[in-house]
């Protein structure tokens, strides 16, 4: 029998603003984090990404945990304003220098770079001109995407536009709970379109620039079902699929955005007129242009109960929510299953040629213990559930090829700050140490007994 793991990739994921630190120096740009997480209120602990995890000048010992780990893929993110400082124009060598060492020095591990181009650290200077809301943002994107890829195309083989811009966009715009903060919802529609148009317009400038690559995007994906088999509950789980999941998907594909959720958003008042004001001719075929993979990034299911009908009038639930033996720190529900659901639903619905899971993981705060090991039962315990649901999806015929655990470091946790931890690493923010965790072992011997070539991917 054929291991249906043999050809895979198993990584670790992180990005920019989350760990490098360093947020002003070597002529780095202010980003919208930066801007963000310096206004008072904003992050749960009153901290920022000034410092993180120091990845900015400790990047050779992480890259060595990466090794001591095995990790045949390390999934990272480049910092916009490190690379244009002001969004676009004068271009910063230093900051592609210190990209290109990364790269090198993960190739010479043998650890494939998959790089996200966006993150969610736009240049703040772009943000004080409109920020995504604004059509000219696209333009920038897609120059600073050749930037990037004129530098490391020869090297890197796998690149990522965007990261969720359901959270760029919703999150950011909507309800302001990411960086800029806005709180605005025309602004949160044409940002989620102008971050899927720069998508679309940057494939064919990186398939010029590095043409043995693949390309891809990552989406956040939330498979919802009804808390009950109402009217209301099932229109209730239809809206949730449209907003997180169908919104993006849709165009991505070819299909344009879903005329149900169209008709929702007029109703709410988020769109007016019968047409999409900021849509152009042309976009929806620039936004399906084809690519090589979509990622997935997967955390939790959404059981969906109706607010238009009152609790004692709608039906009894049939799914109840799930009790705090269920939920990591963070709050999210741990349903392994709903991996399978959303990978296959994907697959049997929009047929990328190609998945990855590119991101997974749990907020368990486990700290060292006296004798300074981390033995975070919970988080082998995930992992392990979660990729046994990979497998199934592969046996059943999904295109899996990859999988990055989130993260590979405890690290600054958006609008959480550092109140929790996700990483395989323990980090000591005040010292900068690092520990391998229990579940970093875990993962090196998993990896070590699971075939893996790295030519599978590219």
């Amino acid at each position: 029998m054929v291991n249906p793991f043999d050809r895979f990739l198993w990584g670790a994921a992180t990005s920019s603003y989350q760990i490098e630190g360093a947020w002003e120096e070597d002529g780095k740009g202010e980003s919208i984090w930066d801007r963000f997480a310096h206004t008072p209120g904003r992050i749960k602990d009153g901290k920022t990404g000034d410092v993180a995890c120091d990845h900015y000048h400790r990047w050779k010992d992480d890259v060595a945990l990466m090794r001591e780990i095995g990790l045949q893929a390390s999934r990272f993110s480049i910092a916009w304003p490190r690379i244009l400082p002001q969004g676009r124009g004068a271009v910063h060598q230093a900051g592609l220098d210190f990209y290109g060492r990364l790269v090198d020095e993960l190739l010479k591990s043998d650890i494939a770079p998959f790089v996200t181009l966006y993150h969610w650290d736009l240049p703040q200077s772009l943000q004080d001109k409109g920020g995504w809301p604004a059509r000219d943002t696209v333009d920038a994107f897609v120059e600073y995407s050749d930037v990037v890829t004129r530098a490391l195309g020869d090297r890197v083989k796998h690149w990522i536009t965007h990261n969720e811009p359901w959270c760029a966009s919703v999150l950011g715009q909507l309800a302001g709970v990411h960086a800029p903060g806005s709180k605005d919802a025309d602004e949160a529609l044409r940002s989620a379109h102008h971050l899927l148009l720069s998508h679309g317009a940057a494939v064919p400038v990186i398939r010029a620039n590095s043409p043995d690559a693949e390309i891809g995007i990552t989406l956040n994906l939330i498979p919802a079902v009804p808390a009950s088999r109402s009217a209301a509950d099932l229109d209730a789980t239809r809206y949730y699929d449209g907003h997180i999941n169908r919104w993006f998907l849709d165009p991505l594909y070819g299909r344009g955005y879903p005329g149900d959720m169209i008709a929702d958003y007029r109703r709410k008042g988020f769109v007016q007129g019968e047409d999409l004001a900021f849509v152009q001719d042309g976009d929806y075929a620039t936004m399906a242009a084809p690519c090589d993979f979509l990622g997935v990034n997967y955390y939790m299911r959404e059981i969906c109960r109706s607010h238009d009908v009152p609790e004692e009038e709608n039906e009894p639930r049939l799914i109840q929510a799930p009790g705090p033996e269920t939920r990591t720190d963070i709050g999210w529900e741990v349903y392994p299953d709903g991996l399978f659901d959303i990978l296959y639903r994907v697959h049997s619905g929009y047929r990328p040629p190609k998945l990855y899971v590119t991101e997974n993981g749990c907020s368990y705060g486990d700290a060292p213990d006296a004798e300074g090991r981390v033995r975070d039962e919970r988080r082998i315990a995930y992992l392990r559930d979660h990729f046994a649901v990979a497998q199934r999806a592969v046996e059943q015929g999904v295109p899996l090829a990859g999988y990055f655990v989130w993260s590979l470091m405890d690290n600054f946790e958006w609008g959480e700050g550092y109140t929790q931890r996700f990483g395989i690493i323990w980090v000591d923010y005040e010292t900068q140490e690092r520990i391998l965790k229990d579940s970093a072992h875990w993962y090196a011997d998993f990896i070590r007994s699971t075939p893996i070539r790295l030519d599978s991917a590219g």
